[in-house]
């Protein structure tokens, strides 16, 4: 294979379209721009995803990938290969896997293409990477790095990273000096919603049982994310929790989730984006995986507990439970999730 020009003046790069996904790929960004230091890089992105770069200094311009809007469908796809095209890219890296990221930049008249040779799209790419046959056996923040390695590029740390904006910051903490009035109690958060279908959420009755316990058992503040889809969810916690409870589900832009996270003392959370947002901040978290493989795509941190039961049918990968009684989740009790906050806790204070 070609290598790829050692000082390409305009990349873009083509975002993964999941927060936790594009979290994931933090190590690989910061690789094309240690490899680039002196190139122009725009990360396109859909705009669910834009709050994870938007205080990357890796990335010089977020172009936001209307697909609801300006790019909605087959025009829209057009009028956003046109939009590429007005800009003048040299190369395009392409973290995103599908044969439409190719097929648009390639429409955009983008000279060089790297990426992955999935989905078909191989013949559209100039630099094209086959995926190792073990890839699949790493976690996926691998999986990226193993491309840009592909490509010629020196690969720097997996580590992940996440930079916070300022206002968010400030905006985070007015929210919780008024939540806790002075008080320095631990502030705990709990994620009971995740995307990909209810097999891998933790029954919402225990997350209840699991605040109340440990409101009780710390007198701290507890914390519950999620989107507008996850407020039933978050009603019911904290009918069991009680008033130590802040309700924030669908009530927070995706940059001012991410500072509360920073600034909780242990995250407890289902599989989910939020997960990966708390193991990029070093935030200490207790996961919970049922239906999903948590060597794929389990937390990468050295400050995340997985709780899990290894069952014979599990990870099953389904979003729903064949057997219609989640006993991968059932079996994991409210008693030892707790147990494993109050340790993180503990070691948090030593």
């Amino acid at each position: 294979m070609k290598a790829l020009p050692e000082n390409p003046g305009k990349i873009l790069i083509r975002s993964t379209n999941w927060i936790g996904d594009a979290i994931m790929t933090t190590p690989a960004v910061r690789t094309i721009r240690q490899n680039f230091p002196d190139g122009d890089i725009t990360l396109l992105a859909l705009p669910w995803v834009a709050d994870v770069f938007a205080a990357c200094p890796h990335i010089d311009h977020i172009f936001v990938y209307d697909k609801n809007g300006r790019h909605q469908g087959l025009k829209g796809k057009l009028r956003l290969a046109a939009d590429l095209r007005a800009e003048n890219f040299d190369l395009t890296i392409l973290l995103q896997n599908a044969f439409e990221a190719a097929l648009i930049t390639r429409l955009a008249g983008i000279p060089i293409r790297a990426g992955y040779t999935t989905d078909g799209r191989g013949i559209l790419l100039t630099h094209g990477v086959h995926k190792h046959p073990d890839i699949g056996s790493k976690h996926q923040v691998h999986y990226y790095q193993e491309m840009l390695r592909g490509l010629g590029l020196q690969s720097g740390p997996d580590l992940l990273e996440l930079f916070l904006e300022p206002s968010a910051i400030q905006e985070a903490e007015a929210l919780l000096e008024k939540a806790v009035q002075g008080r320095g109690v631990p502030i705990i958060g709990l994620n009971p919603g995740a995307a990909y279908g209810p097999a891998k959420r933790w029954p919402v009755r225990k997350y209840g049982e699991l605040g109340r316990q440990l409101a009780t058992a710390t007198d701290g503040l507890i914390l519950i994310f999620g989107t507008e889809a996850d407020q039933g969810a978050a009603a019911e916690i904290s009918e069991a929790a009680g008033e130590r409870v802040l309700d924030l589900t669908g009530k927070t832009s995706l940059a001012l989730a991410l500072a509360l996270i920073d600034r909780c003392q242990v995250f407890v959370t289902n599989d989910s984006g939020l997960m990966h947002v708390a193991a990029a901040l070093s935030t200490p978290l207790v996961a919970i995986f049922g239906s999903t493989d948590h060597i794929a795509t389990g937390p990468y941190s050295d400050k995340a507990t997985i709780i899990r039961k290894p069952l014979d049918c599990s990870p099953c990968m389904k979003t729903h439970c064949p057997k219609e009684h989640f006993q991968c989740m059932e079996q994991i009790t409210v008693d030892e999730v707790a147990e494993e906050v109050l340790k993180l806790l503990k070691n948090k204070v030593e």
